[in-house]
């Protein structure tokens, strides 16, 4: 990306500002990488009490079907269709061949019999279009894009 191609901002890129974030360029993305406490500072917050990451850069999708679970199941070793109703986990995407593709998050939403998946910003639409392909006939991805606030101060 050149200087000249404007980054797109999240929906949470003026609160990133307002705490005093150090911005950089990621997958298109200011994004913040560091705040003024500093990354240790953050990491033992964290651990004690609770932490924010903003994942509205990475890819968003809902895995429809009649057992999408079941389906999933096909792509990643996980318990998918164990997954309690407000619970997520983390899980990885293997290839045909049994070897890890990408790391993922996946949820079952209140109410949703769909799972909620979030995959990395950098590899969302290899990702999608890999799952889309692999799950074709048994269950369909409906992609989340999240509009990015005017790019203008």
């Amino acid at each position: 990306m050149t200087n000249a191609e404007a980054l797109s901002r999240t929906p949470l890129y003026a609160l990133h500002v307002e705490l005093g974030a150090k911005l950089v360029p990621f997958a298109g993305y200011e994004m913040p990488v560091q705040y003024p406490a500093g990354i240790l500072k953050e990491h033992l917050h964290t651990r004690e009490k609770a932490g924010l990451f903003d994942v509205s850069h990475m890819g968003q999708a809902f895995l429809h079907g009649a057992d999408p679970a079941h389906s999933m199941e096909k792509l990643a070793p996980s318990d998918f269709a164990g997954l309690k109703e407000g619970m997520q986990r983390y899980g990885l995407l293997l290839t045909a061949q049994g070897t890890i593709k990408d790391d993922f998050m996946f949820s079952r939403l209140a109410g949703e019999s769909d799972l909620y998946l979030v995959v990395n910003a950098d590899t969302k639409e290899g990702d999608f279009a890999y799952m889309a392909e692999t799950l074709a006939g048994a269950a369909s991805l409906m992609t989340r894009l999240v509009a990015s606030p005017s790019n203008t101060g």
